[in-house]
């Protein structure tokens, strides 16, 4: 990897198909990708739907990544991850078989059409604090540390799954 090195934290979440195989080959695809190191992966959690809540439970993960990519390349690269996967964009906060998220990537604060960094609501997202509180729990996000941002959210119904942390690897 070349140029500038960005430390960047994405979510990963799905509940069709096998979340657990798409959340792993969307990693893997990531990390062939030659501006891309996957630098830690949380366990992953069972995560109850959040905003339309007749669909089947999630499972959820966060990654740290370290990337020489600008936030657009990186959101291009995630997309087309998804759509390598087989993502189908229909409802907002549907079922869908793999979501990727960019939520913080290094200092920056972007608000543009498409990317918004910080990503806007992540901060009132259990499913995606507790697997982030378990990379970097002491990430900074808007002058508060995740942990202390999970300790403020309502956290009923999620469980960290007994997967380890290379469970995407192989």
């Amino acid at each position: 990897m070349s140029g500038r090195s960005n430390r960047v934290f994405l979510s990963l979440g799905g509940n069709l198909g096998d979340p657990r195989k798409s959340m792993a080959s969307a990693l893997r695809l990531l990390a062939d990708d030659a501006s891309v190191d996957v630098v830690a992966v949380s366990s992953l959690y069972r995560t109850p739907p959040w905003g339309k809540l007749d669909q089947p439970d999630f499972l959820n993960a966060a990654a740290e990544l370290s990337t020489s990519l600008s936030p657009h390349d990186l959101l291009d690269l995630c997309l087309g991850t998804e759509k390598k996967l087989k993502r189908v964009r229909e409802e907002r906060w549907g079922p869908r078989l793999i979501d990727i998220d960019i939520l913080v990537f290094g200092d920056r604060v972007i608000q543009e059409t498409g990317l918004e960094v910080p990503h806007p609501r992540m901060l009132e997202r259990a499913f995606v604090l507790a697997p982030l509180d378990e990379i970097a729990p002491n990430l900074s996000v808007d002058g508060k540390s995740v942990s202390e941002r999970l300790a403020t959210v309502d956290t009923a119904g999620i469980e960290r799954l007994p997967s380890g942390r290379d469970w995407w690897r192989s």
